[in-house]
């Protein structure tokens, strides 16, 4: 039976009087993509802190790969790029990525190889004789993500990989996060950026004030948030708009309304009633003369299961902040 590529087990960590995290438990399989989401000092970036043995746990194990605790075993295997990033910005592009090689443990000519196949990769071959300094913030930020793969780790550890960067570098990083699972390697990264994470994710971890609120495979959480009974509604015309009202008020079929997100084509959101079908829905809005243009049974996007888990005014401000970026 194959192990997963990390185990997380009651981890806390308390710096003074505030509890960062809070016995916080989740299971990494590997060959997978998995993010860690929360708002601004949810925990995330201490939760992989710990995991890199920068810092170390107050309480609680974290196991990975094949019985591995965190520290110089585990290091070599691990592909790190850290929220703060950091690279010696008088160096040349090349001899960056060539000097970090060797930390890993590559000899000399084989750690030029490979990073210039990553540099190549990421759109960054030319500026390999530049010095750090002279290259934009996002493509200093694909420079230290080139470092943390050149030693073909088995674990990729991202801590807000999309940030600062525009949406061209943002596919390509996708792209390559994509290579990775695909060679059955596993990746784990935090971020704020949903719409980011929905695209490559394979399953989630949600904290929220240091504690987990939700984890699991993305499709079983939507398919579960579908089963609530949330139903996009869209008028025909005006006077469906008003007639409707009767059928919405009417609690044995309908538990609850919501408005519709900004930019959608959905009049409201309603939320079947206990035991009502969408079907049974349906057939009472025809029967009442409703004429729709639209009734869906609604997939939430991840955004929508983040409102949910950490409420609408943070999930506000991690919009605004990932939209500054």
């Amino acid at each position: 039976m194959t192990t997963p590529a990390l185990v997380v087990d009651g981890i806390t960590k308390v710096f003074g009087n505030h509890v960062a995290v809070d016995k916080i438990s989740f299971e990494v399989p590997r060959g997978v993509v998995y993010g860690i989401l929360g708002p601004n000092g949810a925990g995330k970036s201490t939760t992989l802190r710990m995991i890199n043995d920068i810092i170390a746990p107050d309480a609680g194990k974290i196991t990975i790969l094949d019985g591995l605790t965190p520290g110089s075993a585990a290091a070599s295997k691990i592909g790190y790029l850290p929220e703060e990033r950091g690279l010696y910005p008088k160096m040349k592009v090349g001899e960056v990525i060539e000097f970090m090689g060797e930390l890993r443990g590559l000899k000399r000519a084989e750690a030029r190889k490979r990073g210039a196949h990553w540099l190549e990769r990421l759109g960054l071959g030319k500026w390999t004789k530049n010095k750090v300094q002279e290259l934009s913030k996002g493509m200093q930020q694909k420079v230290q993500f080139a470092a943390a793969l050149i030693h073909d780790p088995d674990i990729v550890i991202l801590d807000e990989p999309w940030s600062g960067l525009d949406p061209v570098n943002a596919e390509v990083l996708r792209d390559v996060v994509d290579e990775i699972r695909d060679a059955g390697r596993t990746v784990l990264f935090s971020t704020h950026q949903m719409e980011q994470a929905e695209k490559v994710v394979d399953a989630v971890c949600i904290i929220v004030h240091g504690k987990k609120v939700l984890d699991g495979k993305l499709r079983d959480i939507k398919r579960n948030w579908q089963a609530a009974g949330w139903i996009g509604l869209a008028y025909a015309d005006e006077a469906s708009k008003t007639s409707v009202e009767a059928i919405l008020a009417d609690g044995k079929l309908v538990a609850e309304t919501r408005p519709h997100d900004e930019g959608d084509d959905t009049d409201c959101e309603v939320r079947a009633a206990d035991g009502v079908a969408p079907q049974q829905l349906l057939a009472a809005l025809v029967n009442a003369g409703i004429a729709l243009r639209k009734f869906e049974v609604l997939t939430p996007s991840l955004h929508q299961i983040f409102v949910e888990k950490v409420g609408p005014e943070a999930a506000v401000a991690e919009r605004r902040e990932g939209d500054a970026a």
